[in-house]
């Protein structure tokens, strides 16, 4: 709590926080502290009422689901199901680069380059199945 709500809070440092406050200011302090409450309670009592409305129009389709046979928990939205990664497919064709690393492909997808650039030049790509 910050210092002014302390003091406004306690009663004894409240009284000597206003004590040089004339009788005329003072009443001035409790006319504005009436209308701040005033409009705080008329907030409450909206917030309320508007609970009320709310919990009402609950139980109403709770009555209306259960005339149907439907149960509350039917209504939430079922759990999708993760699809399963397949594994991986085995490499089908390997080849060894120019830098000597080996590369593999499994005859899906993009072909790599030094595939490409081998059967570029003529080559079969049968010749590399593994």
């Amino acid at each position: 709590m910050d210092e002014f709500t302390t003091i406004l809070c306690h009663a004894r440092r409240f009284k000597s926080a206003v004590k040089e406050l004339t009788v005329e200011q003072l009443e001035d302090v409790r006319s504005k502290l009436d209308k701040i409450i005033e409009v705080r309670a008329l907030e409450y009592e909206k917030m309320h009422k508007k609970e009320a409305e709310r919990l009402l129009k609950i139980k109403k389709y709770q009555e209306m689901l259960a005339a149907d046979g439907i149960e509350p928990d039917e209504l939430q939205a079922q759990p999708v199901k993760k699809k399963v990664k397949r594994t991986p497919l085995p490499p089908k064709y390997a080849i060894v680069n120019d830098a000597g690393e080996r590369i593999t492909w499994t005859g899906q997808g993009r072909m790599p380059n030094v595939f490409k650039s081998r059967i570029a030049q003529g080559e079969n790509i049968e010749k590399y199945l593994i």
